[in-house]
């Protein structure tokens, strides 16, 4: 578009729009636009009005519009001719309806309204905005979009062109769409805002019109807050075209709109900053609104907090607080708002303006019209409900204070002002105090250090005395601070003065309080300075009942820790206060937990580090000694006395050493004399005091002393107490561990080693040594070390072993022991492990020979406890709850073999030994996956080879070997393993008894041994097994079992373990002991019964067992009675377990196990039953002798239980493929099938399952025998054993499809197996698939049908194919059978299984033979069941979907099989009867005679004659169709054309010509009868199919074919081949040359038909017409390219014309059609016939006779004179008269008139000349013979008829203006040629001579012409005669209809002549006169009366 053109458009006024001024489309909101236009103005007046009432109904205020916009002066208002000033008024009524309607715009009512103001007042094009905003909020709607597609919106500079999309699209407008145009164009936010201003300011009003607004402010706030939302940057313009609608909002009444500006003020806020000026404003608008309207307060609050929260301005001024005051229940709210919201940005608005409004109320300067009061209180409120956050409550108090002081420092301030100021502020203070303790103290603390001259202290305190705490801030006198920073001074002296003043304090006194005293005391405690603790000791005392024993006691034991006297000896002082308090504390002596703690805490002060007697350490040991504390507990009870005894019997040297061994046994002896339980308690605290970590010269010495204490209370009477024990030694491992580096290294003297073999304490001397050695801090660990050292050989000694422990037993084994021997053998384990870790050292030594001498000085204790230590690392129960790492059994290894090397013989005979545990130890380590173990251990051995004992073989065996054992852990397995495998041979050598000796010796060590032991044993022997193995393990594994099932179970890990190895020595070397010894079969039987789970992850011994029973194991039981027995155990436990895991194995050992089929036999009978009956006859000889007793007694024999255990065992056999013979279980099978098919009581339940089961195993035998599916051999499974008619029964009385599925699939492969029985139950089978399993829609449904078709059919067709007839007959009645089952099911099968199940049914029986029964079928079903059903009108509609079907059908085979189908289905229906015949009684016999040797499939006798026809007409018809199917034309097509048909083609046409001749004939017979039109139509469809076979059929292979069927004998097969060819010709094809050739030698073919003699019969004569008709065809599609073959066709059909010969008349007609052809074609090549040709054509044209009899024949001839005149024009001049002559005769016909054209083309006024000599009167005769009058007007007839035709058929304009001239007036001239009479004149008249005139007029088509025409017929009007008046009336009139309009030039001329005879004197002629002036005034549409 052009710029000026867009400048028009802006320019124009909305009254020029076009669409105003059209009336095809008009703009409708209700109508569519063509549909509008048709509406009229009072129409939509009265829509409009409509709708306007039913607003008033819903809202009265629509009542103002009612005379403006819906009144009779608006219904002729036509705004575009109206003044500018009433347009306007007019916009504003509209503008304001609009913003009324908007509420209400989605109601039918206000749709209606506006398609009023649409049709009359073009609001869409005059008031866009308005409607816009009237519908603006309905955006998201179907009617919105409706509105907008009414605006003109296509320009890009229109204002609403962003809404084209929605115009165009027809999709309403997204939200998304809307907010983003809101926020980039400005002009469209500022229309939102001002479009709700206006509908507020509209709607105010009203009252109570809030509710009309809810939808506009609800889109106002979407809208407007989303696109603030959406907006990435809030441009100030934004802000500042919102801020005066924000302002408007604010001020609302309404709610809603106050609402939504809330909501845009806190979304502005979040995204923009504002200046303070700005937040300001806004700030106090909103605390207005508060005040002012009282509602949507707390919506109000939040917007304000959120301003507040995101722009924080640093004030908002004094004004807007005063308001905020006044807001009601403000606190109350702001409480409801701060529980989920922060609410501190009002808060620290208005806490300073509080405080401040309190001080003014004090001051008197309070704001007008508030009262002082509220402000306190609403202090008060926030102190109490709202909790402070964000340094809140830390600004309140720091505002407190600063204004109090503020107020307060003033000058000449009244008191009285002071005393109301500390009134309020009281209070508040206290209250902060109590919310928020601390806060005031930091403040206060802060404010101190800025005070300086005392006017300010003065002022401080009196504050501080409003608080709960201000004795805090009081000053001292002497230190010119608080008291709390007195306390906290760095200057000791103040910090003492500070805890003085505190003694002196009372906590009533106001001002302190009891937590700040207990707290400031405390914290004195901790002080550094001795002064300060010991005055801050006295204050404790002076307030202790304010502290708990607890803080107490913790409190003063802190003092004894932190002492230190070698910086100050004051410290004796405290601990001297310390400890009497502590004395005093009388919970001690009820809490022995707290005096436990105080006597730890207190032993190393008593403990004596120095010798002299005036150090603080040895003062304030003999103080605590005499304090008390001794007598308070029982550890110290004498230690009082003795410390006495020792200071006063004691030299001061040996003071340290006595009195710390005197402490060690008045400890020891209190300790080992006290109560158990309480001693215990406080050893573990002794013991924990001596964990810590020691450092002081006290802790260590304390630690030694509580150690020898500790080591000397373990075996009090001579018993050691071995959980103390254990703990002792724990501490003592600990403190060894961690100085192992320096107790290695270190060396004793000499003189010690001797102490070291001596059972006492620790030496005097060595505690003196130790002490010095400490003070002068030199070699600290050393000396540590050297008393550990001493205190490790006193545990030796201390330790005891227990009477229980078995020293003298073959095996220590630690499963065994009692507790106390556990943990001997445990420490002693450890003692050892600890003494070898620093064996290289001297004493360590030292201590290892004290260690054997006190605990193993036998030589076999000392190896049986190396033996332990060999093997207790393999344990996994760990009885001893202790680790041998393998570094320690290793070294173990090392040691022993070093201790065996120094052996005796002798000893080394016993070591080796039965009795001794050393061999089999050290077998076991030779398999330890550790190299170095396997090392030690090999070696240990080699020291015991050549030692005679029961192990020398072994040992003999495996030493020289020593290399491949280290080297390979499994090396061992396999050794010893070879070395056995000699025991399974059946050898009694002497070294064959020697090797079983020793296994049993090494097997007998499993039984006696730890259960450890016992299971590595098992591991090295895992690969040796054998009769001998198993029946040595027996008792183990008996022993294990017994273990297992008591109550209760305390089986070990290694037990279990253990037990699974033994049951693994059941296998196929042992499987022979099982029959030979009951007890081994009985604990194997056992086992599979124990099923408790152990242990996580160790298999159930159940699983275990029954993992053993594998195939070669079960196969190695010699005897069948145990297998027997096994397999039963197998059943029962399937039967009685409830672990899946248990079940899953039973399967599985069954499943791999090979088992004869007699085995399950047994257990599939019932119990105490009698062997199963073999044959079916036994059966029910049986059944018939049973009595209802012996029946009951069958049932309940058959119980539950049993078919239980029946139902495992065959489902176990599904799967099973290791069977032998499984034949013999198909009695017993049918048995149970039996069974399963009696009637059984309900509690029994369902026995389709096993049912299922029971045909799946027979199935499976079934399979297994005859894997190929042929016969069995008789010697394998007799015949008489199989019982078909049971399966059969199964599936008759089942109604479950699974049963009915497993029952199908069986009868199918024993279809294959016993045909023969099978066929006896075919029908059965079928039936029963038909009506239950080919209606079910599953894959498994449909796989059994294929199966059972595959299986069954296949047999039942190979028996079938026999020699005798009879039995292929009887076959095939069969299978129809059985194909009528599955087609009677048809209509039940889901629909996409149909074509499926058809086509494997078909498939498998042979489509070759069976194909055309299944149709018969198919249109049986449809003509007896389909069409009784279906409804009339959907008859056609199934009749096209079923033979769709079966169309789908048939293309599923070859087209060989489909047309071979086709051509049994025609003889099969030749076959039937035609007519179903009346019943007559007849003897059966005589009744199937006619259908003798037929395949009975459409029974006539059960059918009706229509059914009968319905048949015929429905299979014919389904031939053409099949025919014609794309789906048939495609399989031709992909086998490769018609050429795969194979002569099949010519075998299917002469079948169908066959059946069409049997139709015909048929036709014949019932030619008078009702079914006529059947047979007609039958005899159609017949030709319509042999239609489609020779389209199907290519030119090159039709041919041939009709040149076989030509020389068919049968004549009606020659005539329809002729036919064929005749079609085949008249299709106009383009034929190659070829095929042209081929056709051209049909020719001679055709010629011998035609000369077919005179012999030919009737119906041959037909054929030679045909072959004439066909020669004359070929002539004309081949003769113009190949004229030379149709010569001798010229001459031979010459011949047949010629006069001579007698020719049957339609012979001959068809020889004179081929002249015609023939001639026209050969055009030269036939002048010299034309000698013999015109005569006979002449001769045969002048026998009128015979033509005149047969109409064919004359126009036959007159076609060939036609053909000759035509081609051979100018060779006829011989014959012309004869012609001519000849035409005359013949002129009323078109074929005469042809002639005379084709000669008038020659010369134009020949056919002129011949009308000519024919006179209008009668004067001349034309013929002077009798009867002239009647042959003249006969001619005269044929003349007018000839000429009327010529007239009516002339395209080629041939009557020109010379003929028209020269016919005229001959034909007018008629209309008085009254030849005949006057009827036969009137006759000719009105039927020939009128309509040849009036078609003449026509054909001239000249009006130059008319005119003298119509004269000349008016001129015969005043002819005398009044019969030629009244024809030429009736003439005119006739003239007048065919020339209509055209004949009005004509009608002056012709007035006059009518007037004339208006008067006519003949009242008939003036009648018609009058009468043919009506007509003419109809005619010509005009009146003429007014002529006359």
């Amino acid at each position: 578009m052009t710029s000026l053109a867009q400048q028009l458009q802006r320019l124009a006024l909305p009254q020029s729009d076009p669409s105003l001024l059209s009336r095809h489309e008009v703009a409708s909101l209700l109508f569519d636009p063509k549909e509008a236009a048709t509406i009229d103005r009072d129409t939509a007046f009265a829509i409009g009005c409509t709708g306007l009432e039913e607003l008033l109904a819903i809202d009265p205020s629509f009542e103002q519009f009612e005379a403006p916009l819906f009144s009779q002066l608006a219904k002729t208002l036509e705004r575009s001719v109206q003044t500018k000033a009433v347009n306007k008024q007019l916009d504003e009524n509209l503008s304001l309806f609009l913003i009324h309607l908007s509420p209400y715009f989605l109601l039918k009512p206000a749709q209606k309204c506006l398609e009023w103001l649409i049709h009359r007042f073009h609001i869409h094009l005059y008031n866009e905005d308005s409607l816009i905003a009237c519908v603006l909020p309905y955006h998201e709607t179907r009617i919105f979009v409706r509105v907008i597609q009414l605006l003109k919106i296509n320009s890009s500079k229109h204002k609403w062109f962003w809404l084209l999309p929605v115009k165009q699209s027809g999709v309403p407008l997204a939200k998304g769409t809307l907010i983003t145009h809101c926020y980039k164009d400005l002009g469209f936010m500022d229309f939102i805002c001002s479009l709700v201003m206006k509908s507020v300011k509209v709607f105010a009003e009203y009252p109570g019109s809030s509710a009309q607004l809810r939808v506009l402010l609800a889109f106002y706030a979407t809208t407007i807050v989303s696109a603030l939302v959406a907006a990435e940057h809030i441009s100030d313009n934004i802000v500042a075209k919102l801020f005066p609608y924000i302002q408007k909002g604010l001020k609302s009444s309404l709610p809603d709109y106050r609402a939504a500006t809330y909501m845009i003020i806190c979304q502005i806020s979040v995204k923009v900053t504002m200046e303070d000026t700005v937040v300001n404003s806004l700030a106090s608008q909103i605390i207005k609104t508060l005040t002012k309207i009282p509602s949507l307060i707390k919506e109000g609050l939040g917007s304000l907090i959120v301003l507040l929260q995101r722009q924080k301005p640093e004030s908002l001024g004094k004004k807007p607080f005063t308001h905020l005051c006044d807001v009601p229940d403000l606190i109350t709210i702001l409480h409801g708002i701060s529980e989920t919201y922060d609410v501190s940005p009002l808060l620290r608005y208005m806490l300073p303006r509080l405080v401040a409004a309190v001080i003014h109320h004090v001051s008197g300067e309070e704001t007008e019209g508030m009262d002082g009061q509220m402000y306190k209180k609403h202090l008060e409120a926030v102190l109490t409900r709202i909790s402070l956050k964000s340094g809140l409550d830390r600004l309140l108090a720091s505002l407190l204070f600063e204004k109090y002081i503020s107020y307060t420092s003033q000058e000449e301030i009244d008191s009285d002002k002071v005393s109301l100021l500390n009134e309020q502020f009281l209070p508040l203070i206290r209250l902060l105090e109590s919310k928020y303790p601390r806060t005031l103290d930091l403040v206060l603390e802060e404010h101190l250090k800025e005070i300086t001259d005392l006017k300010q202290q003065e002022l401080f305190h009196q504050f501080i005395s409003l608080s709960t705490s201000g004795g805090k801030y009081q000053f001292l006198a002497d230190s010119d601070t608080s008291l709390m920073l007195s306390l906290n001074h760095t200057l000791a002296p103040v910090r003492l003065l500070a805890v003085n003043h505190l003694k002196n304090m009372k906590t009533s006194k106001e001002g302190i309080d009891e937590s700040f005293i207990k707290e400031a005391i405390l914290t004195r405690l901790g002080d550094d300075n001795v002064d300060v603790i010991v005055s801050a000791l006295s204050a404790f005392q002076i307030f202790k009942q304010h502290f708990s024993s607890e803080v107490t006691i913790s409190n003063l034991l802190n003092l004894f820790q932190r002492e230190d006297f070698s910086k100050n000896r004051e410290w004796y002082k405290v601990l001297e206060i310390a400890a009497d308090i502590l004395i005093k504390e009388e919970i001690l002596s009820e809490n022995d937990q707290l005096s436990n703690q105080v006597v730890a805490h207190l032993l190393p002060f008593m403990v004596i580090s120095n010798d002299d007697m005036q150090s603080a350490e040895m003062k304030i040991a003999i103080y605590l000694s005499k304090s008390g504390i001794c007598s308070l507990h029982p550890l110290l009870r004498g230690w009082k006395e003795a410390l006495e005894n020792v200071i006063k019997s004691t030299k001061s040297g040996k003071l340290i050493g006595v009195a710390n061994q005197k402490m060690i046994q008045v400890l020891a002896d209190n300790i080992n004399s006290g109560d158990p339980s309480s001693m215990l308690k406080m050893v573990e605290d002794l013991i924990s005091v001596g964990e810590k970590e020691s450092f002081s010269l006290k802790q260590k010495v304390t630690f030694h002393v509580i150690v020898s204490v500790l080591v000397s209370c373990c075996s009090p009477l001579e018993e050691t107490h071995f959980p103390f024990a254990i703990r002792v030694f724990s501490l003592l491992q600990k403190k060894v561990k961690k100085l192992e580096s320096v107790m290695t290294a270190v060396e004793i003297p000499l003189e010690w080693h001797f102490e070291l073999m001596v059972d006492r304490g620790i030496p005097v001397e060595l505690w003196a040594h130790y002490i010095e050695q400490l003070n002068s801090a030199q070699r600290v660990a050393v000396e540590d070390s050297v008393l550990l050292v001493f205190s490790l050989k006193n545990f030796i000694y201390a330790l005891k072993a227990p009477k229980s422990f078995p020293k003298d037993d073959t095996w220590w084994n630690p499963e065994q022991l009692e507790e106390d021997s556990r943990d001997y053998l445990r420490l002693l384990i450890g003692v050892f492990e600890l003494i070898l870790g620093g064996v290289d050292t001297v004493h360590f030594k030292v201590l290892m020979k004290l260690f054997i001498k006190v605990h193993l000085e036998d030589v076999l204790q000392l190896f049986k406890f190396f033996s332990v230590l060999w093997t207790y690392g393999s344990s996994l129960s760990n009885p001893l709850n202790c680790t041998v790492k393998t570094a320690l059994q290793t070294q173990a290894l090392y040691a022993g073999c070093a201790m065996l090397s120094s052996q005796t013989t002798e000893h080394k005979r016993q070591l080796a030994s039965v009795s001794s545990p050393v061999v089999t130890s050290l077998l076991i380590n030779l398999g330890n996956p550790i190299k170095e173990v396997r090392r030690a251990a090999i070696h240990c051995l080699q020291a015991l080879s050549g030692v005679v004992s029961h192990f020398h073989l072994v040992i003999g065996h495996l030493v020289p070997k020593a290399e491949e054992i280290t080297s390979d852990a499994t090396y061992v397995v396999q050794d010893l393993s070879a070395l056995f495998e000699e025991l399974r041979r059946e050898k009694k050598s002497k070294s064959h008894q020697n090797l079983s000796e020793t296994l049993k010796t090494l097997l007998y060590c499993v039984y006696s041994c730890p259960s450890y032991i016992a299971k590595d044993l098992m591991n090295i022997l895992q690969e040796v097994s054998g009769e001998v193995v198993l029946s040595q393990l027996l008792p183990t594994a008996e022993q294990l079992l017994k273990k297992i099932q008591k109550e209760p179970t305390a089986v070990l890990k290694d037990e279990a373990i253990l037990l699974h190895l033994t049951l693994g020595k059941y296998n196929e070397y042992s499987a022979s002991l099982l029959h030979k010894d009951p007890k081994c079969l009985d604990i194997f039987i056992r086992a599979v019964h124990t099923t408790k789970e152990l242990y996580t992850g160790v298999p159930t011994t159940q699983i275990t067992a029954l993992e053993k029973i594998t195939k070669p194991f079960f196969a190695a039981i010699a005897d069948e009675k145990v297998q027997q027995k096994l397999l039963q155990m197998l059943f029962d436990l399937l039967v009685n377990c409830k672990n899946s895991h248990c079940a899953q194995t039973v399967s599985s050992v069954f499943k791999g196990i090979s088992v004869n089929a007699e085995q399950v036999r047994v257990e599939l009978e019932p119990p105490d039953k009698a062997k199963a009956l073999g044959t079916v006859q036994q059966t029910r000889r049986q059944k018939m002798q049973q009595k209802k007793s012996q029946d009951q007694e069958s049932v309940q024999e058959v119980g539950g239980s049993y078919w239980q255990r029946v139902t495992l065992i065959l489902e176990l056999l599904q799967h099973k493929k290791k069977l032998k013979s499984p034949q013999i279980l198909i009695p017993t099978l049918f048995n149970l099938l039996s069974r399963c098919l009696e009637p059984l009581p309900r509690e029994q339940g369902n026995m389709e399952y096993t049912k299922q089961l029971i045909l799946s195993c027979l199935l499976n035998i079934c399979q297994k025998l005859s894997p190929d599916g042929g016969r069995i051999p008789k010697d394998i499974l007799d015949e008489e054993k199989f019982n078909v008619e049971l399966i059969v029964q199964c599936i008759r009385l089942s109604e479950m499809p699974q049963t009915h599925h497993h029952a199908l699939l069986l009868l199918g492969t024993v279809a294959g197996i016993f045909p023969d029985k099978v066929l006896h139950n075919i029908m059965s089978i079928f039936t029963f698939m038909g009506a239950s399993v080919m209606r079910l829609d599953d894959t498994y449904s449909f796989q059994v049908i294929n199966k059972t078709v595959k299986m069954v059919i296949p047999a039942l067709i190979q028996s079938g194919n026999g020699d005798s007839v009879e039995v292929t007959r009887n076959v095939e009645e069969i299978v129809v059978k059985i194909m009528n089952v599955f087609v009677d099911a048809l209509p039940h099968v889901p629909e996409h299984r149909r074509l499926p199940v058809l086509v494997q049914l078909v498939d498998t029986l042979g489509a070759e033979r069976f194909l055309w029964v299944l149709l018969i079928l198919l249109f049986e079903q449809y003509v007896t069941k389909t069409v009784l059903v279906a409804a009339c009108g959907e008859k056609d509609a199934i009749l096209e979907a079923d033979t769709e079907f079966w169309v789908s059908v048939c293309c599923e085979f070859s087209v060989q099989h489909q047309i071979q189908s086709l051509m049994n289905i025609l003889q099969y229906l030749i076959k039937l009867p035609e007519e179903k015949e009346e019943p007559i009684p007849k003897t059966v016999s005589s009744k199937s005679e006619p259908q003798e040797g037929m395949l009975q499939i459409f029974n006539v006798d059960t059918h009706t004659s229509k059914q009968l026809r319905h048949f015929k007409f429905l299979s014919v018809s389904f031939m053409s169709q099949l025919l014609a199917s794309n789906n048939f034309l495609k399989k031709v097509i992909d086998g490769g054309g018609p050429q795969i048909l194979k002569g099949l083609e010519q075998r299917l046409l002469e079948t169908v010509l066959g059946y069409i001749n049997a139709v015909a004939q048929a036709l014949e017979k019932n030619a008078d009868k009702l079914t006529v039109k059947f047979w007609r139509a039958l005899l159609s469809k017949a030709y319509d199919v042999l239609d489609k076979v020779n389209a199907l059929l290519p030119t090159e292979t039709f041919i041939p074919v009709i040149r076989g069927l030509v020389c068919n004998p049968l004549p009606s097969v020659r005539r329809k081949a002729l036919d064929l060819l005749n079609n085949k010709l008249q299709q106009n094809a383009h034929w190659k040359e070829k095929t042209v050739y081929r056709f051209l030698k049909l020719v001679p073919v055709l010629l011998a038909i035609v000369q077919g003699g005179k012999e030919a019969e009737e119906e041959q004569a037909i054929n030679r017409q045909m072959a004439l008709y066909t020669l004359k065809l070929l002539c004309k599609n081949f003769g113009a390219g190949h004229p030379e073959p149709f010569v001798p066709v010229l001459d031979a059909a010459v011949n047949l014309i010629s006069p001579e010969r007698k020719e049957e008349r339609n012979v001959l007609g068809s020889a004179l059609l081929c002249v015609a052809e023939v001639a026209s074609t050969l055009e030269a090549l036939a002048v010299p016939q034309l000698p013999r040709l015109m005569p006979s054509l002449l001769a045969t044209v002048r026998n009128t006779s015979a033509l005149v009899s047969s109409e064919v024949y004359l126009l036959s001839a007159l076609a060939a004179l036609q053909k000759v005149v035509e081609t051979l024009p100018h060779f006829i001049s011989p014959y012309l008269e004869g012609v001519l002559s000849q035409c005359a005769l013949f002129v009323s016909t078109v074929k005469g008139f042809l002639i005379l054209r084709c000669l008038a083309k020659q010369n134009s006024y020949i056919a002129v000349s011949f009308i000519f000599p024919f006179p209008p009167s009668t004067d001349e005769a034309f013929f002077d013979s009798e009867n002239n009058t009647e042959k003249c007007c006969l001619l005269l007839q044929f003349i007018l008829n000839c000429l009327y035709k010529i007239f009516l058929f002339d395209t080629q304009h041939f009557i020109s203006k010379e003929r028209a001239e020269a016919l005229m007036m001959p034909l007018v001239d008629q209309l008085e040629n009254r030849l005949g009479g006057e009827e036969s004149f009137q006759e000719r008249v009105t039927k020939q001579l009128i309509p040849c005139i009036a078609q003449f007029s026509v054909a001239m088509a000249d009006d130059s012409l008319w005119k003298p025409l119509n004269y000349q017929i008016l001129l015969k009007t005043r002819d005398s005669s009044p019969k030629v008046r009244f024809a030429a009336l009736i003439t005119v009139l006739a003239l007048a209809e065919k020339l209509k309009e055209n004949y009005i030039v004509l009608l002056p001329e012709s007035i006059p002549f009518l007037a004339e005879l208006m008067e006519d004197e003949c009242e008939e002629v003036e009648r018609q006169c009058q009468k043919t002036v009506q007509q003419l005034e109809v005619t010509l549409g005009e009146p003429l009366q007014s002529y006359f």
